[in-house]
Formats: structure tokens, sequence, C-alpha cells
């Protein structure tokens, strides 16, 4: 193998692993992952079909923590099924939450995958969302909901309507929902866990999805590739989601607000300076 031949190999590994931790230690923070993936994969130069199937493939992995650290309540609720109604009623919630964003998601998938994964609409979404956020934090009633297993269909509802705003790269999935949940009076470890959990059937319909209709884009010959940013992506995320889950417990949202707005406002000052990689 040439020397120049290792060196792009080395450097496609390398960014396997930067875009897995990136994916990890994003998705479930209210920061946008999409946003960061898109920023990260423009920075490495990893970009085209291979880099769109790597980034589906590594999201698994970021949920497939998520599955693994909840997975005493998942089997719970599963074994218990709709004859108890503690988790027939989280059941349904989790459905409710799931449909505003799959039915528009649906409808509207093709012209924002079109349209708005670009640089600049991420880096105007990072800091209105943080501006939101600090809004948010500051108007939301007293908590009345201290469990997920409290949320019913109608804050559920509410939680889903909110989530259609995570279509838009840069917004955060995680933190549209958890911020959706905060307005409508669940306590801040109690959103972030529902926000967890939702995003199980979300991101497994979502990546499902995506997989089928990217599937001639899979080879073998990626495999390795896939398979350490699948694995760095899991690990990453099993770390961000217990640190996430105590630190909110006594801390507010405001510190990852701040970082959107100022992440994004450097961004922009890179776009108006012409850096490349920002405005491919």
């Amino acid at each position: 193998m040439a020397a120049s031949d290792s060196l792009g190999v080395m450097h496609t590994i390398i960014a396997a692993i930067i875009l897995g931790i990136v994916e990890g230690s994003t998705e479930f923070l209210p920061i946008s992952s999409t946003g960061h993936l898109i920023l990260a994969g423009h920075a490495l130069g990893f970009v085209g079909p291979t880099a769109d199937a790597f980034e589906i493939v590594i999201q698994l992995g970021a949920i497939l923590a998520v599955v693994w650290l909840y997975r005493a309540t998942l089997w719970k609720v599963a074994r218990e099924g709709l004859t108890v109604p503690a988790s027939r009623r989280f059941i349904g919630a989790l459905f409710v939450a799931f449909l505003p964003a799959a039915i528009v998601g649906l409808v509207t998938h093709h012209w924002i995958t079109a349209h708005l994964f670009i640089p600049p609409v991420v880096i105007a979404t990072l800091i209105l969302g943080g501006v939101a956020m600090l809004v948010i934090e500051r108007l939301r009633p007293a908590p009345r909901i201290e469990t997920v297993m409290q949320i019913g269909y109608r804050t559920a509802l509410w939680i889903g309507i909110a989530q259609v705003f995570s279509l838009i790269p840069g917004v955060s999935r995680s933190g549209a929902t958890i911020m959706g949940a905060l307005l409508a009076g669940v306590e801040r470890a109690a959103a972030a866990e529902f926000s967890f959990l939702l995003a199980i059937p979300v991101m497994v319909a979502a990546t499902g999805l995506e997989l089928w209709k990217n599937r001639q884009l899979l080879s073998g010959s990626d495999a390795t590739l896939f398979a350490i940013g699948f694995v760095v992506a899991f690990l990453s995320a099993v770390v961000v989601v217990k640190w996430l889950v105590q630190f909110v417990s006594h801390r507010s949202f405001d510190v990852f607000a701040w970082y959107r707005i100022v992440f994004g406002v450097a961004l922009l000052v890179l776009l108006f300076m012409g850096e490349r990689w920002i405005t491919m």
C-alpha cells in the first residue's frame, strides 16, 4: 500500500473516531448532534454518500446507549405491557409524543434534507435555540411532574409538538423535547429522561428509514469504519447520558444555552470571514 493510501486510511479512521465522539456526546445534550455532525464533517472533509450512511449508523450506536442504560425500565414496561396502568400510560405517552414529528417528518423530510442541512442554517438555529432556552428556563411553570411514569397524554402531546421543531438541523431533538417538557411542568431530570426514552422509537424509526433508503451506500469495505464510529458513539453516549441526568438534577440548562450562543456566534464570525469549511 502506498504511503499516501495509508495516510488516507488513517485520516478516515481518525475522522470516524472524532465523529463518533461528536455523535455520542451531543445526541442527548440540548446542543444539536445533527448540527455538530454537519459542521464537524465539513471541517474534516468527511462528506458525501459514505459520510451520510456513516452518520446514520453511528446514531444507532448512540441510541443503543439509552437502551442499555434504561434496560431495567424498558424490560419492566415490556413485561407488564398494557396490563399494568402505569406501564400502559407510559407506552401511550411515548406513542403520543412520537406521532407529531413522525407525521411532519414524513411530509417534509425530503425538502428539509435538500435545503436546510447546511452550516448557515445550523449556525442560526444554534444561536436562536440558545436564546429560547434562556427564556424558557426563566418563564417555565413550577414543576408538577417528577418522574417519567407520571407523564400523561396531554403533556406527552405538548412534548411531541415541541419535538417537531427539531426537524430543523441545529435545533436539537433533545433540546426541543426537554424544553417542551419544562414548559409543561415536568421536573428537569424527568424531562431529560423522557427525552432519552422518546429518542428510542424516534431514532430507530428515522435511522431505519434512512438506512433502507440509502442501503446501496452500505458496503462491506466500509464495515470497519462504521464499526469504529458505532462503538465510539455508544461509549461516549453512555458517559454523557449518565452525567447529564446527575447534572440537571441540581443545575439549570443555562450552560448549554450559552454554549450554543457562543459557539454559534464564533461560527458566524468564521462564516463572514469566508472560512471554506463553513461555506461549503
